[in-house]
């Protein structure tokens, strides 16, 4: 039996990526003094998100970072022994994208592309291939990026591969089209919350799920990280608010007993699941 602390960020970063940089240190070093063993920051983190989903403004997009550089090293300098997965803009030639890394104190155990791209995105950003499971200390653990977790291939490749656990690292604002006057009442809030816990119990895994709260051009972003266990129970929240979301579980062994009866990866009928429509 081996118990790990997961931990789902809910904050606001901006454009300043200094600022970010020093802020996502200090929340490191907090979260290393309360125990936790994985922290998982939110999409754009170091650098922020695009202002507007529909129409981005070319000249106001987030800053495109080297994943060899400075900014990350400092993140990876930070992290010791602790697992870190933060979101950022990757510069990669002319394209750029929106990505997550996951690092210890020893280097890059993981990266991500994101792949799904919503409304206008695909303006500022190019879009990843692919969702690859890695080894970290906490376990097989694989990341999705906002949209990614509206589709459910994605984080049952991911489960498939053996991830026990899944990062789903999100810039997800309340609905551009017809926004509530209140966050939790907002469409894209019970969205939100319903693909964490859908994901999570379809697969049977835990999911750490992290969110921007605040505001950048037109988006207002949900906050609503959360921890939500194999069941599809959430096991820690921080709501609407900026914090930390963190519970204590032994990864492996809840797994398992989720999965003791009725285990969903084992009982998939993948022949019968074609592409085609019928007609």
């Amino acid at each position: 039996m081996r118990t790990v602390t997961l931990g789902a960020l809910a904050g606001h970063f901006g454009r300043d990526v200094t600022r970010g940089v020093s802020k996502a240190v200090g929340i490191i070093e907090a979260a290393a003094r309360d125990g936790v063993d994985l922290l998982v920051f939110p999409d754009a983190t170091l650098g922020g998100y695009i202002g507007d989903l529909r129409s981005p403004d070319p000249d106001d997009l987030p800053p495109a970072l080297d994943p060899n550089g400075p900014e990350l090293a400092a993140i990876v300098q930070a992290a010791g022994p602790m697992t870190v997965c933060i979101g950022y803009t990757e510069a990669a030639g002319d394209t750029r994208y929106n990505a997550a890394i996951c690092v210890s104190g020893d280097g890059v155990l993981g990266t991500h592309r994101k792949v799904h791209q919503p409304a206008g995105e695909s303006l500022a950003y190019g879009a990843g291939d692919s969702f690859r499971t890695f080894d970290t200390p906490i376990g097989p653990l694989g990341m999705l990026i906002d949209y990614d977790k509206t589709f459910p291939e994605s984080a049952r490749k991911l489960a498939l591969d053996g991830a026990r656990v899944i990062a789903a690292l999100s810039a997800w604002p309340a609905s551009v089209t017809d926004r509530a006057a209140r966050l939790p009442a907002d469409r894209q809030s019970r969205l939100f919350d319903l693909y964490d816990c859908a994901r999570a119990a379809e697969n049977q895994v835990f999911v750490v799920s992290s969110n921007l709260t605040g505001v950048t051009g037109s988006l207002q972003f949900l906050g609503q990280a959360k921890v939500v266990g194999p069941g599809g129970d959430v096991l820690a929240t921080t709501r609407s608010k900026g914090g930390l979301a963190k519970v204590q579980v032994d990864v492996e062994a809840e797994t398992e007993r989720a999965r003791r009866v009725l285990n969903h990866l084992a009982e998939l009928r993948p022949e019968i699941y074609g592409n085609e429509r019928k007609r």
